[in-house]
């Protein structure tokens, strides 16, 4: 993940979750992106070091757990810059160019200057990223699977120059999880529109209040439809089956008000929330800074192997 803010519950569902049951029955590497956050935020670097620890503060808040995982930052292990410079070396332009997410954020980030190598090259990084780790399986959403063809292609590529060396990893493909932003919008950092797992339930609160619900329903009098409401989607995530069953049919019927709806999400999402803001304050920022010393140590030993035998493989030593 790119540490450029806080990580909200569209996190959380759409990743961490599968991050946190991963990490019990695989070798798992999680890793800080700050290389590719300055793909897009590289003018002002002055809060990537805070928005670091926080990103890892809160993946150990929800569970993930440096003794079954390998928790790193991307920078400090410079064999991944190396091995992105060898594959830019034989990766094709027109590669990247047709690229989808490309010219949709060039089209969407209006307001920042994506011009640069960086950003046109962010997928060649992402499998340097991946391939160097040489993993079986990459845990990613729908978006990404043209960057997870784009690796394999580039594995396949690599292979076929300097002989059998990279696996190609197929996407695990995370649940899908639907969870809108506040204001009907894709839940994002830059939109301002989250619920993030830092949240106290006081700042919540005003949040939940001002929620879009049924565009449709101005009244409590007035039949609601649950499949087309903002706010029902976080039911389905966090509320118990039985009691989903009695939202639905009492917005439905009308005997159930928007109010009274919130007021109930606000009850599961303070049960969701709890444990997490528990674990959180017990987290010191010496203890961040140890789980990172420890998962680069871990990291830049298996990824050094891997470069050992591409240099091997390329003839560079």
């Amino acid at each position: 993940m790119r540490p450029t803010g806080p990580l909200h519950i569209g996190h959380y569902f759409g990743a961490l979750k599968n991050f946190v049951e991963m990490q019990e029955d695989n070798k798992a590497f999680f890793f800080v992106a700050d290389w590719h956050a300055l793909t897009s935020d590289y003018a002002d670097t002055s809060r990537i070091n805070e928005f670091v620890d926080e990103m890892v503060l809160d993946w150990l808040s929800v569970g993930l757990d440096p003794n079954k995982c390998t928790i790193f930052r991307q920078s400090q292990i410079k064999q991944h810059a190396e091995l992105h410079l060898l594959f830019s070396m034989i990766t094709p332009n027109s590669w990247l160019e047709r690229n989808p997410t490309y010219k949709e954020l060039q089209q969407e980030i209006s307001t920042k200057d994506l011009g640069n190598y960086g950003f046109l090259g962010y997928p060649v990084l992402m499998a340097s990223d991946i391939l160097i780790y040489r993993p079986n399986w990459v845990p990613v959403g729908q978006d990404q699977l043209p960057h997870m063809e784009l690796t394999r292609e580039i594995a396949r590529r690599f292979n076929y120059l300097y002989g059998e060396t990279f696996p190609e990893p197929q996407a695990k493909l995370t649940p899908a999880a639907k969870c809108p932003g506040l204001d009907g919008r894709k839940m994002s950092k830059s939109y301002g529109n989250g619920i993030f797992l830092s949240d106290t339930m006081e700042t919540i609160a005003p949040k939940v209040k001002s929620m879009f619900t049924d565009p449709a329903r101005l009244r409590k009098s007035d039949p609601g439809n649950p499949n087309v409401c903002n706010l029902f989607p976080y039911h389905v995530l966090l509320t118990d089956a039985d009691k989903q069953n009695e939202i639905r049919e009492g917005c439905k019927n009308a005997s159930l008000g928007c109010v009274e709806c919130k007021k109930i999400f606000m009850q599961s999402l303070e049960a969701f929330l709890a444990p997490i803001h528990e674990r959180r304050a017990a987290i010191t920022k010496d203890y961040i800074h140890d789980v990172l010393a420890k998962g680069n140590e871990v990291a830049r030993k298996n990824a050094e192997e891997t470069m050992r035998t591409v240099r091997q493989q390329m003839k560079l030593v």
